[in-house]
């Protein structure tokens, strides 16, 4: 009796299936984007040219220390009080009235020891080298989001709708409308409430 040919597997198409798989993982994946945490660092060396001077009254100062408790204005602070804080500074409008600095649309206590306007409003955060990262985040959410708060009321006073989601609806792709009308108007709130936060170099333990 002859012996019957193995049969063969036909895979002449196999390059195919898998061209068209890849294909389809290239159209279908998500490829999400990296995002830093926008901060004006110190420079390494001073600026030779004109350097900038911050009056005291216009300086928010946060120190984180390595047992992650906060300093704010030399004053102990718990973190949930921050926002609120931070708020109280940036939307202070301590300049007079007639002045050039006077902010019509700040609504704090206009107190002509805390900031002058939001424009001159500078935050600086100091941690410590041993400083949790976990803390370290929160620090910078409650601070992020005492900004997002004030540009909130303001794109309500003014448009009718908050900043925070106008924006991340124009950063997910999903806003609906003219994109280059509403990037304007995001702007001109930003310029009203400036994100002036800076980090001065973390200290060494026990300085």
């Amino acid at each position: 009796m002859a012996r019957r040919a193995t049969p063969e597997v036909n895979a002449g198409s196999m390059a195919d299936i898998a061209f068209l798989l890849l294909i389809f993982f290239l159209v279908t994946t998500t490829i999400e984007k990296d995002k830093g945490i926008a901060r004006q660092l110190p420079p390494d060396e001073p600026p030779t040219d004109e350097q900038v001077v911050i009056k005291q009254k216009n300086l928010f100062i946060v120190n984180v220390n390595k047992s992650d408790q906060l300093l704010v204005e030399e004053e102990l602070m718990d973190v949930k009080d921050l926002r609120q804080a931070a708020i109280d500074f940036l939307d202070n409008g301590g300049a007079p009235a007639g002045s050039p600095l006077y902010c019509n649309y700040c609504k704090g206590k206009r107190d002509a020891s805390s900031s002058d306007n939001p424009d001159k409003a500078v935050i600086s955060v100091q941690n410590d080298r041993l400083t949790s990262y976990k803390m370290y985040i929160t620090v910078q959410n409650e601070l992020v989001a005492a900004y997002n708060h004030l540009r909130d009321r303001e794109s309500q006073r003014l448009y009718g709708w908050k900043f925070t989601e106008v924006k991340k609806a124009l950063d997910e792709g999903s806003f609906k409308g003219n994109e280059d009308d509403i990037q304007e108007k995001l702007e001109s709130i930003q310029k009203l409430f400036p994100l002036k936060l800076s980090e001065a170099e973390p200290k060494k333990q026990g300085q």
